[in-house]
């Protein structure tokens, strides 16, 4: 199963950022480096929800933030490496809203928040052939021991 190494600070922000937003969903960019030991996520670029219609339940990035976030990345010697949304009120598993407009290769991390309080963080990746999400381990307990450019 793929991994994605995240630290708890990480974690915090991510969840924070779905406790801010709610009763709305967040939306941003993952940070990081690929590695033999997985995903390391080491920041994030939030992002507003640019969905008018219904931001309770749906967001939407438009294709500048997809460029902002690929600059970001670049500019800080990282990739991009997917992307972190909330699901107010609804379990922290891809929708299939998420699925029809997700892409393969990224992570997708999901923040359940329930009545203004975070719960579940999980994280996903999109099938090849876009038909399914498969589950990613997130390792929460991952420590960055070596400074940043010195490679997992």
């Amino acid at each position: 199963m793929p991994r994605l190494l995240i630290s708890e600070e990480i974690a915090a922000r991510i969840r924070s950022c779905a406790v801010r937003m709610y009763p709305h969903e967040c939306c941003g960019a993952l940070l990081g480096r690929e590695g033999d030991a997985g995903r390391e996520v080491l920041d994030l670029l939030p992002l507003a929800n640019r969905r008018e219609d219904s931001p309770e339940n749906r967001y939407s990035v438009t294709a500048d933030d997809v460029r902002a976030a690929e600059l970001a990345a670049r500019e800080k010697m990282m990739e991009l490496l997917g992307w972190y949304h909330s699901h107010p009120d609804h379990p922290a598993r891809p929708s299939e809203f998420d699925r029809e407009h997700a892409w393969p290769w990224y992570s997708y991390v999901i923040v359940a928040v329930d009545h203004g309080e975070a719960r579940d963080l999980t994280s996903w990746r999109l099938a090849g052939d876009r038909a399914e999400f498969q589950p990613e381990e997130i390792d929460l307990a991952y420590a960055r021991t070596r400074p940043v450019g010195a490679g997992l």
